[in-house]
């Protein structure tokens, strides 16, 4: 087995491994055992946290990957040590004004909740933890050993907080004490990342950096926009919450949010694949074969969306019973972003394709404008609505940035990624969806989610299969099938 493949493998068992964990930790865990106010608090400092990330990281770790294996034995040392220190242009401004102005930023971000402001420091050190994890899961990249560093990143912190979290509630450690361990975790991770990505090729400083030098600034500046631009989209709504209403609020949301970002876990363990596929493809100059990626992307991850946006719509009431009483009142905020999700899963590639391409500035410059939106529709609806503002200007943006990517790649290569089959679809996911809204178990919620779950996947992928509309998923059905008779 080739080493990509046993990665992306290794990386996908990891990627799902880490969403159970988070489910476990912050549907059950996290609810049980902090009150929503120190839930809500937790969310916002991880959340603003991951805002900070690509500027602290100063775009090295996008860098790091693009231009890594152009370099020569020589000029490796060199650019890896530009690599390493070019956060610190960013990171030594940052210091010195969380340092001078602590106070000032307390009080902007304790607006509405005084608590918050007791936190400035946590924030940045979990940033700080969160930039340089990746640019040492980038050095990890590079050499072709990212299934550890996946881990790190996707069970590692994951797996901690849910020790921290059972020690807590047997009252083995407090709360003050469970909040600086929780940071403590994220840098303990970047620690550990560093020395294994070390392991694999040592550092030698060389300051003798390359005539490519003001390239290399130039695009971590465009990755910096780029990177703080998509986790705006993504983490912003947290941040502008605990700005305009009670914290307790932002675990509300937070717990909604991730039930739907579930949607997305077929695509993420999908990409491992796609990403170097459209990049050899690009090198190829081979675009007939780079369409059919996108139409049947497009498809396959539509028709795993689709599914798991039914099973969590149509089993969120019985999911809920679950929950503590507060929590239980997000189905409107689960509805719209689990649609952005498959709307993005809908796109299948389309990422690869636009950052693969000569067009990749032009894609940066939208996603800036677009986090802007984002920004301006959260100060509109938030105040408006609440936490259903946020979720409405998280759904608005998003749809809105998919439509212009999907029009773009129309109008420069030709390409669009709906096919009848994808109708088809679509109609199967309204039919059956119309049809299990009417049942209702009287059994428990777990039995209630089990049974309806077996259900409903046995007959969508059974009429999929019949349909023949995706030659991959047949091939699936049949090939489980083959193996039960």
């Amino acid at each position: 087995m080739g080493v990509v493949i046993k990665q992306s493998i290794q990386n996908t068992i990891t990627t799902y491994l880490g969403f159970l964990l988070g489910g476990i930790n912050l549907l059950f865990l996290y609810t049980k055992i902090l009150e929503p106010q120190y839930y809500g608090l937790v969310t916002f400092i991880l959340a603003t946290g991951a805002i900070l990330m690509p500027v602290m990281a100063f775009g090295a770790h996008n860098t790091m990957v693009k231009f890594y294996s152009e370099q020569t034995e020589e000029r490796k040392d060199s650019f890896l040590t530009l690599m390493l220190i070019s956060p610190l242009i960013a990171l030594i401004p940052l210091v010195l004004i969380t340092f001078f102005f602590q106070d000032a930023i307390a009080n902007f971000i304790a607006t509405e909740n005084k608590i918050a402001g007791d936190y400035v420091w946590y924030i940045f050190l979990v940033g700080l933890a969160m930039a340089y994890f990746e640019v040492f899961f980038a050095w990890c990249k590079v050499h072709l050993r990212s299934a550890f560093g996946n881990f790190m990143k996707e069970v590692f912190v994951r797996l901690c907080t849910t020790i921290l979290l059972v020690l807590l509630y047997f009252e083995f450690i407090n709360l003050e004490f469970f909040l600086k361990a929780l940071v403590g975790t994220y840098l303990l991770r970047t620690l550990i990342v560093k020395l294994y990505a070390f392991s694999l090729r040592r550092p030698y400083l060389n300051f003798s950096f390359s005539k490519r030098f003001r390239e290399f600034l130039i695009y971590s500046l465009l990755m910096i926009l780029g990177g703080s631009a998509a986790l705006i989209l993504l983490e912003i709504d947290k941040f502008m919450i605990n700005q305009f209403v009670t914290i307790e609020n932002v675990a509300y949301y937070g717990v909604a949010v991730y039930i739907a970002t579930v949607i997305i876990v077929p695509s993420r363990a999908m990409h491992q694949i796609t990403y170097p596929l459209t990049a050899e493809l690009f090198s190829k100059n081979d675009f007939e074969e780079l369409h059919s990626l996108y139409k049947k992307t497009s498809l396959n991850l539509f028709i795993a969306a689709g599914l798991v946006f039914l099973l969590i719509i149509l089993n969120l009431n019985d999911l809920y019973q679950l929950l503590p009483t507060e929590y239980r009142n997000g189905f409107y905020i689960v509805f719209l972003i689990g649609l952005a999700k498959v709307f993005d899963s809908l796109l299948g590639n389309v990422n690869s394709i636009l950052y693969n391409s000569k067009y990749y500035k032009t894609i940066l410059l939208l996603g800036v404008l677009l986090a802007v939106t984002t920004i301006i529709l959260n100060l509109w609806l938030i105040p408006l609505m609440g936490i259903e503002g946020a979720a409405a200007a998280s759904f608005s943006a998003i749809f809105l940035f998919n439509l212009i990517k999907m029009g773009f790649v129309k109008q420069k290569f030709g390409f669009w990624p709906l096919t009848n089959a994808t109708f088809k679809v679509f109609l199967v996911l309204l039919l059956l969806g119309f049809l299990f809204s009417a049942l209702n178990a009287p059994f428990h919620p777990i039995l209630n989610i089990l049974l309806k779950s077996l259900v409903l996947t046995l007959m969508y992928l059974g009429i999929i299969h019949r349909m023949g509309v995706s030659e991959d998923i047949s091939m699936l059905v049949s090939k489980i099938l083959k193996q039960r008779i």
